[in-house]
């Protein structure tokens, strides 16, 4: 059950190309905004889709793939975890940001 506390998975699209960052250590890094989308009906019958974005973050051989054949659009599944972390801006305000450190990464739909 323990595997079970932080567990998050996704299938969704990607909002823009990923974003790599090659690290001064030879690590590279990937983000990228993904969208999940949720439909229902209303009071009046009408089917709403609400729509959510999510922030997520890749390490290792995991960039490999993402930087080879994700790109804005592609269907993807993700599992990973949820984390929080906060910055201060130039300005000095305290900014805050929930990404999901992904783990697996499945490319769905076609080419």
């Amino acid at each position: 059950m323990s595997s079970l506390r932080n567990r998050v998975q996704l299938i969704g699209n990607l909002g823009q190309a990923p974003e790599i960052i090659n690290l001064n250590d030879g690590k590279k890094l990937a983000k990228f905004s993904m969208a999940t989308n949720e439909k229902y009906k209303n009071t009046h019958g009408e089917i709403i889709t609400e729509t959510q974005w999510h922030n997520i973050v890749a390490w290792g051989k995991t960039v490999d793939v993402i930087e080879k054949y994700l790109e804005k659009g592609k269907e993807v599944a993700v599992e990973g975890k949820l984390t929080n972390r906060s910055y201060e801006t130039k300005e000095g305000d305290k900014r805050y940001i929930t990404e999901i450190v992904i783990n697996e990464l499945q490319l769905l739909g076609g080419k």
